[in-house]
């Protein structure tokens, strides 16, 4: 006999009793935080600063300080410039959304991602939301290459936040929420945008982009099977408009 806290049980009902207890789960911090921030927003997150810091490599490679990480041949190769896109460089469309231009510019945009796209992610789940994210940096690349200046370059994941937002608003909308206070928000974005240095083409073009793929999953929310053919279509013809359609730019000239 085993002693128990009142009176002896025996070791059969000892061994009966144990094996009817489930085991504590081992959760790892990174299931935890996958589920706490969204698993995608999070390797969005850490692909976004890793590519910062293969750039910072890239630049003191060739002898530049790695906060210049823009000073760098990694960096000129996947930054978008609208003539080299036209010459057959296409991975520039996305690539571009994945590069920053110093640590503070990196920084603001991570913040924004974790916040807007844990809270989207958690709302579409996990494809759906990716799906949301690439349209929403391939509206805003679309933009600069057809209305850009096509020596110039642009970079940065700002193209697909703004799609975040616009997503989000369209959500809301559908879901007849009060967007006052992220109407507010977009106004004082749209506002930054104007500042020099601040690519307000591919802010708008990435907010229109990911107002239409959130629009094209409300209008699909009762046939899901479509949702995620329709994000793909969305891009498709996104991609195929900036690869097809001279700049503005270049036609003015």
């Amino acid at each position: 006999m085993i002693p128990a806290a009142v009176g002896f049980q025996c070791p059969e009902c000892v061994r009966a009793g144990n094996a009817s207890v489930r085991a504590p789960r081992r959760t790892s911090g990174l299931r935890v935080a996958g589920r706490r921030w969204g698993a995608v927003t999070l390797s969005l997150i850490a692909a976004n600063v890793a590519m910062f810091v293969v750039t910072a490599v890239s630049a003191v490679s060739v002898g530049n300080p790695p906060l210049d990480n823009y000073l760098s041949p990694v960096f000129g190769d996947l930054a978008q410039r609208p003539f080299l896109v036209q010459l057959g460089e296409w991975w520039r469309l996305i690539t571009a959304a994945f590069l920053h231009i110093g640590p503070v510019h990196l920084a603001m945009n991570m913040l924004a991602l974790l916040l807007f796209g844990s809270e989207l992610e958690h709302q579409l789940g996990r494809w759906r939301f990716l799906g949301l994210y690439l349209v929403a940096a391939l509206g805003g690349a679309t933009a600069i290459q057809l209305f850009g200046a096509p020596g110039g370059y642009v970079a940065g994941a700002s193209t697909a936040i703004y799609g975040l937002l616009g997503g989000l608003g369209v959500l809301m909308l559908a879901r007849r929420q009060d967007v006052r206070g992220l109407l507010t928000l977009l106004l004082i974005n749209v506002f930054i945008s104007f500042l020099p240095g601040v690519s307000l083409l591919g802010h708008l073009g990435g907010l229109v982009a990911g107002a239409l793929a959130a629009g094209v999953l409300v209008a699909t929310r009762r046939r899901q099977g479509l949702q995620l053919p329709g994000l793909a279509l969305l891009g498709v013809v996104l991609l195929l408009v900036a690869l097809t359609v001279p700049t503005i730019a270049v036609l003015s000239l």
